[in-house]
């Protein structure tokens, strides 16, 4: 499997794609005027103590006051105000008060109307290893399976990460593999990048930043570059330079060749990936068998209806379902990534009656959600023939960070039709004939709008302005909506 990364990096904006084999398999973009603040480290305030919720508002210095729950405080260094506190108290007054400072970790983006989600679990990522600052552990990547290599990793770490009675660590999944020399190499970065956040932490005042994430192009530089990725390419020289100089610097070991891309031809028009970023924000996709998905995004939950569409197979009608379930199910995993969804997702298959069938894309699901880097569970088919699913969800999806609500529709997702418009035109026309003693009418509406009046409507038109004796003269205007109108009396 051929796996590539191409990085468009603007001024104000880096977009960066995921290719296997020329099919996209993941998208990620950062803006600098939306500021993504995941991973940071703050030094907050406490706003407001909420014990019925066993939570807290956290003043960071953003728009929005950030979210701390009980279960997210924890006594160690990020915390030094939890020293000596009995975390077997669940009552959260206990453990923190209003007007308290505290450094925090933003672990989850804010999201729509929802400030950011904090932790007192601070977490330090490498190239190999997470460093979990005053947390005595070790943990190994549950997606690193081979166990004489878990047993290697162990073994290496427990040498070489001295502190680890302080502090503790996970081995990432790129650590399979990786020498002593490389893995004690991330360590004392890791070692001396927390010695400096602390040390900042001291002197810093409430809402200040204390660490900020590596820009995106970096961070995948920092995470994305295993040994199957063949090549990075970049269409920005000083965005390869500095990829590169972080490269140098922290990845010592084999790495793929970082290039710069200077053809005529925009990088992410190779492999169409401009026409799948387009798609990834349809409600729509199209599946080759002629089947197709349709994916609807709202506030509580994300569905996803599957139709067989213009596929009838050649055998059986459940033969054909099943066929076209399976496609979908690939498919399914495909587009949560592009787009980038989480939270609770639910999956409206065709009706299968076999329990087999229901098996086979239960695990054709999990088998093409294995790739994922955000943590997902699926449940058994429901006794209504629906897959209920959840993906971990850490910053807004592609369709929030690329699209804005409709002012036409007011993010409806419809608008009336000219019909409906007519006969709204109608009743204000009745309306303003009580109201005013006038000789004529106006009616300023949308073209299509106007075109109904004078054709299918126009025998009611006609009716109601013999009934209320008065002239009324119609006025396209082309550039209202449709559902917008005016009625004015002359």
């Amino acid at each position: 499997m051929k796996e590539e990364i191409l990085i468009n990096a603007g001024s104000r904006e880096v977009r960066a794609a995921l290719v296997s084999d020329g099919i996209l398999q993941g998208f990620l973009i950062e803006r600098q005027a939306q500021g993504g603040v995941l991973g940071n480290i703050y030094k907050g305030k406490v706003s407001r103590v909420l014990p019925g919720m066993q939570a807290a508002f956290i003043d960071i210095g953003l728009s929005r006051t950030a979210f701390l729950h009980a279960s997210d405080i924890v006594p160690s260094p990020s915390a030094p105000m939890l020293e000596g506190v009995d975390m077997g108290e669940t009552d959260i007054s206990r453990l923190i008060r209003d007007g308290q400072e505290v450094l925090v970790q933003v672990i989850k983006e804010p999201l729509g109307n929802k400030g950011a989600r904090l932790t007192t679990f601070i977490a330090m990522p490498s190239r190999y290893l997470v460093m979990l600052p005053g947390r005595p552990t070790l943990g190994i990547s549950a997606r690193i399976e081979a166990e004489a290599e878990r047993e290697r990793l162990r073994e290496l770490a427990i040498g070489l990460l001295p502190d680890q009675v302080v502090n503790g660590y996970i081995l990432r999944t790129a650590a399979e593999g990786a020498s002593a020399e490389a893995l004690q190499a991330d360590a004392l970065v890791l070692q001396k990048l927390w010695e400096s956040i602390v040390l900042k932490s001291k002197a810093a005042k409430a809402g200040d930043l204390v660490y900020e994430d590596l820009p995106l192009a970096v961070r995948i530089v920092r995470d994305m570059l295993h040994p199957s990725v063949e090549r990075v390419l970049v269409d920005s020289e000083d965005c390869l330079a500095t990829m590169q100089r972080f490269s140098d610097s922290f990845l010592s070991d084999s790495r793929p060749a970082m290039e710069l891309y200077s053809e005529r031809q925009p990088i992410l028009d190779l492999y169409g990936i401009e026409d799948e970023i387009q798609g990834a924000l349809c409600r729509k996709v199209n599946l080759k068998s002629g089947g197709y998905l349709i994916f609807d995004q709202t506030e509580a939950m994300t569905t996803v209806d599957v139709n067989s569409g213009g596929f009838v197979g050649q055998s059986s009608p459940a033969e054909t379902a099943f066929l076209t379930n399976l496609e979908a199910a690939v498919a399914i995993a495909r587009q949560l990534r592009l787009r980038n969804l989480g939270g609770i997702i639910i999956l409206d298959f065709i009706d299968m009656d076999a329990k087999s069938h229901q098996e086979k894309i239960l695990a054709a699901l999990d088998k093409a959600l294995a790739a994922d880097h955000a943590t997902t569970q699926i449940a058994q088919v429901s006794p209504l023939g629906l897959v209920e699913m959840t993906r971990k969800r850490t910053r807004e999806s592609l369709e929030h960070v690329m699209c804005e609500p409709c002012p036409t529709c007011s993010s409806a997702g419809y608008i009336k039709s000219p019909e409906t418009v007519c006969y709204e035109i109608f009743r204000e026309i009745m309306r303003q004939d009580r109201q005013f003693e006038v000789k004529e009418l106006v009616v300023i509406a949308h073209d299509n709008v106007v075109e109904m009046l004078l054709n299918e409507e126009a025998s009611g038109l006609a009716q109601l302005a013999e009934l209320i004796g008065k002239t009324i003269r119609l006025q396209a205007q082309a550039i209202s909506a449709q559902h917008e109108f005016d009625v004015v009396p002359v």
